[in-house]
Parts: structure tokens; sequence; C-alpha cells
């Protein structure tokens, strides 16, 4: 096992900075999601996510704690050895349905069931799931739920309108990021704009990019492939310009008759200077606390997306990073946001679809089948 760092910061409330007009910012960016909602509720009839509203891959797993794990790491629902049943959505960023030739950051959202400890408060009734949310990417795009916020109203005016032009303007945004890369650099704002690669969805690692508390102490997570079959689709192409769900079918191929595992891994903060909670942009030095595997996540051959499968999990469930418990609570001004953005999402689409979105009890395998 990687070697734990010698000194680790613990968890404490004052590790949070709370400004005094965030219920304003929480609610203007709640909005301004339900403007993107109402959008394509409007324009398509049926009532969609807000943000990551295209599923490429809905499917169910397990989830192994693993055993042996020294007391730093063995926090909250990694506290001992077990098996999780565990329910996964995988999508792309935009709140409209889209093309998959304009190619943006992927997402990769994990439902842990039949998990013990205590509830976050105000979360949702009968819950016994953990959720944790995840794209392919290490930093979030901005620093600050006001910075977010500022984003997010620009890229709700583009919503559900000029799919061409966002085709044509992916293309040009993917040459640009390429230029960038070969270089060493990336752009964050590019690829959300659509110059992300266009590679297999599967080949990726993801992360939380934010943190969250890890029981005594605070911590970043990652799932990385760990299976020879997925290191082998990482920046794997696709052609996805005259298959509008590329991504999808790719999903589909792949797990009609492959198995793949993910290590779920840990980076604990160190430093409150060098690794901050507040600052949504500031990577984390992994030279100075790694990312260490608490557990492992399998997925056996299934069909990854059917109809069926998406009036259940795409309709049928909501992901969100406060629902949990307490010892992984969510940390810092983002995901402070998050939390009345989510559950307005999910109230909306609840409300106007014929399966209401609700959460799965304990020990119920939701995605079997």
């Amino acid at each position: 096992m990687t070697q734990l760092p010698t000194k680790l910061e613990r968890y404490r409330p004052d590790v949070e900075t709370i400004e005094k007009d965030e219920p304003e910012t929480s609610r203007a960016l709640a909005e301004t999601l339900l403007s993107i909602a109402h959008t394509t509720w409007r324009n398509g009839g049926h009532a969609v996510r807000s943000v990551h509203a295209k599923s490429h891959g809905l499917l169910d797993g397990e989830l192994d704690i693993l055993p042996d794990l020294p007391e730093p790491l063995a926090q909250g629902i990694f506290a001992k050895p077990g098996r999780h049943k565990a329910v996964i959505r995988l999508s792309t960023s935009p709140g409209d349905i889209l093309h998959d030739s304009v190619s943006t950051p992927r997402g990769f959202s994990l439902k842990i069931l039949d998990v013990e400890g205590e509830r976050l408060p105000g979360g949702l009734e009968g819950s016994t799931s953990q959720d944790f949310l995840m794209v392919n990417g290490k930093l979030f795009n901005s620093p600050s739920a006001k910075a977010f916020l500022t984003n997010l109203k620009g890229l709700a005016l583009t919503t559900d309108r000029m799919e061409r032009t966002k085709e044509v303007a992916s293309k040009v945004f993917r040459v640009v990021e390429s230029a960038l890369e070969k270089f060493g650099a990336e752009s964050a704002t590019l690829k959300s704009l659509g110059g992300h690669p266009e590679t297999h969805i599967l080949g990726e690692s993801f992360f939380t990019q934010l943190p969250h508390r890890y029981g005594d102490y605070i911590a970043k997570f990652t799932l990385v492939p760990v299976t020879e079959n997925l290191k082998a689709l990482k920046d794997q192409p696709i052609d996805a310009d005259k298959d509008e769900n590329a991504l999808r079918n790719a999903v589909r191929s792949f797990f009609g008759g492959e198995t793949a595992t993910w290590e779920l891994r840990v980076q604990l903060c160190t430093d409150l200077e060098a690794m901050p909670v507040e600052d949504a942009s500031a990577l984390w030095d992994e030279d100075q606390s790694p990312f260490i595997p608490v557990a492992r996540l399998t997925v056996k051959p299934q069909d990854a997306w059917t109809e069926e499968k998406q009036k259940r999990i795409d309709d049928g469930l909501s992901f969100r990073p406060w629902n949990g418990i307490v010892e992984h609570q969510p940390l810092g001004s983002i995901m402070r946001m998050r939390r009345q953005a989510y559950d307005s999402s999910a109230a909306f689409r609840s409300e106007r679809n014929p399966v209401p979105v609700s959460e799965p009890g304990a020990r119920c395998p939701v995605a079997a089948g």
C-alpha cells in the first residue's frame, strides 16, 4: 500500500468559511439551474437534469471495502470491510441532450447502497445510500460559488440552442485543446465548451474535485481503472460524427461481455494552506499526499442502457452530494451551493415525469437486471 503522509489535518467545523450572502448565492444558483431545466422541459416535454442531462451508461455493480485499512483510512463507510451494491450513472456535462460530436467532460455518479451511519441533516427521508459525484478532471472550473454562478449563467443562455453551431465549435475547440496538451497544458473552459477529446468514456479516471469530510479527516476521492480492459481504453478515439449516441453505444458494447474494476482512492488533506477547502480550483499536491485505495468497484457484464433502466435510474433516481452520512459531509462553498440546487432539480423532475424521483431502501438492488 502507498505510504500514508505523516501529518494529517483533522476535520473541524471551522475548516469552512461561510460568507454572509451565501443564501442569496445559493438561491441564484438554484434558479439558474432550474432555468436550464425549464428550457429543456419546454422544448422536449421531458424533465431532465440541469447538468449532466445525457446518460451514456446505467449500471449496477458492487463496491468492496478493502480489509485491514489503517486508522486514517478506516473512516465512515470505509471503517470496516464489506460489500455494498452500487448504482452507476455515466454522463456528459451539458444540461441539454446533445449529439455526442459535441464532446464535453464526462461524469461518473456513484450511489453506494445499504450504508450505515448518522445521516446528513435535511437529507432524503428513508435514504440509506451514499452518493459521490465525480468528473474526469482533477480541477473544478471555478474557484468559488460566485464565480461558478457567473459561468453557469453564461451556459444557461446557450441551453437547447444552436446545436449545429455547437457541433462545429466543438471541432474547433478540440483542435485548440489538442495543441495546448501537446505543450503540457490544458483548458478546463475549452473542454467544458466542447473541446474535450473524442475518446472512450471508460478509459477515464474520475475525481470528486471538491473535498468531503472523511470521518476525522478531510479528503478528495478518485476512481481509477485497474483492469487491463479498462486501461486499454485510455485515450482510445471514438468517432461520434455520425453517431449521436457514440459513447452510449461504446459502453453497451463493452459491457456486453466484459467485467470492469475501478479502485476508489482517497487523498487526505495534510495542510489546509496548501490544500484549501474553500478554493475549489486549487490542485492538491499528490507528491505531498497521494491517492490511496480504500475500495474496489466491480461491474459485471450487462446491458448498460435500456429504456427500462432509463426510467428506473435516469428518471427514478437522483445523485446528490448531500445524500449520505455525516462522516462524508461535502465541504466548501461549491458543495454548500449544490445542496439547494440538486434538491430543486430532483423536485422539478419528480413533479413532471411519470416516474417520480425516489431513493432506494436498504438492500434494494435498484439497478439489477
